[in-house]
């Protein structure tokens, strides 16, 4: 039961993570869940003791068809012990980042509107309490993605945010007719003015699966996108190494939001708008391994994941591949890295 700290824990408006992993420190080479802290009961917090947090946001009512995405964070958690700290890929070792998982952003259990508030505010508070720290947020579906960029907004206000978008759509629905949900992140924040078009770069559309009403918009707007055909054509990795060159000289602030949609249907199952078509996980692995270098990717989330329609945990399991590539990513920037403030 709830008592007074963990109502007030770390923040109001964040819970305490659903359940936590034995952590040994002697471990000589950790698995990932026992390695990601959790912040201690009844202690006084020291922030200058982490690089990265980690935030579920449990949300999936603002799903235009059915979703149990809001059951992702706490999957994603389980198979931490899936995973070692150390990519052969790379011959990276994480283990020298310090990582807390700071829980969940709470839900009401049918005011969407209330869990938008809460998410764009959990935001605001992480960037009062520990502006240093590089946020990975774990969705929940792709209407956070607005909230979250909101918060940010709002506790820099004089920002210049940028969007680099894994994703199979571009997510432009109308707002007017849909609402803030999962399709129109990119649209609402469009039209909220907190983004511009030429500031957002989409990368992994493909197929019979965006409206040519939505390309038009698109190309309206200025936005930027490179179909997945046209990015295998160039290279995945040249086309987001030039993303984030072209965005860096425009923006302060790039957020990358990874859409698990974005996969091809046989890779991620667990997507409810998987398709046929789409990325090799390999592929994506390497696309958000090169943004986590760059100084100027300052948050990240992962979105649109349902474990509830998964095969073998096989799209949760890519989904920590997901995180642990770009903190790959992360550990190779340059010694004089910027702060994320």
């Amino acid at each position: 039961m709830e008592g007074s700290f963990v109502s007030n824990y770390p923040y109001p408006l964040l819970k305490r993570p659903p359940f936590s992993w034995d952590r040994d420190e002697n471990i000589a080479e950790p698995k990932v869940h026992e390695w990601i802290q959790t912040l201690p009961v009844n202690h006084d917090v020291n922030w200058e003791n982490y690089d990265i947090s980690i935030l579920g946001i449990p949300l999936s009512r603002s799903s235009i068809s059915a979703s149990a995405a809001s059951e992702n964070p706490e999957a994603m958690r389980r198979e931490w012990k899936s995973f070692t700290t150390y990519n052969i890929d790379y011959d990276i070792d994480l283990r020298d980042l310090s990582v807390v998982d700071l829980g969940d952003v709470k839900q009401h259990v049918t005011d969407i509107a209330l869990c938008h508030q809460n998410i764009t505010d959990a935001m605001v508070a992480m960037r009062h309490h520990h502006p240093h720290l590089l946020p990975i947020m774990l969705g929940g579906d792709h209407s956070i993605t607005a909230m979250l960029v909101k918060g940010w907004k709002k506790a820099h206000a004089n920002a210049k945010i940028g969007i680099l978008q894994f994703d199979t759509h571009f997510d432009l629905r109308d707002v007017n007719e849909f609402g803030p949900a999962n399709g129109t992140p990119i649209r609402n924040l469009i039209e909220s003015e907190i983004i511009e078009g030429k500031h957002v770069y989409n990368i992994g559309l493909h197929g019979f699966f965006n409206a040519k009403s939505l390309k038009d918009y698109a190309d309206e707007c200025g936005l930027n996108y490179t179909t997945l055909r046209e990015a295998r054509k160039q290279g995945i990795e040249h086309v987001v190494k030039r993303a984030i060159d072209e965005l860096s000289k425009q923006v302060d602030t790039i957020y990358l939001t990874v859409d698990m949609d974005v996969l091809d249907i046989t890779a991620g199952p667990g997507a409810p708008a998987a398709t046929p078509g789409g990325m090799r996980t390999d592929e994506l692995f390497d696309a958000v391994y090169i943004a986590g270098q760059s100084d100027k990717v300052k948050a990240m989330d992962i979105v649109c994941l349902d474990p509830h329609k998964d095969q073998a945990n096989s799209t949760v399991k890519a989904g920590v591949h997901v995180m642990l590539s770009f903190l790959s990513g992360y550990v190779n920037r340059s010694s004089e890295k910027s702060s994320v403030r």
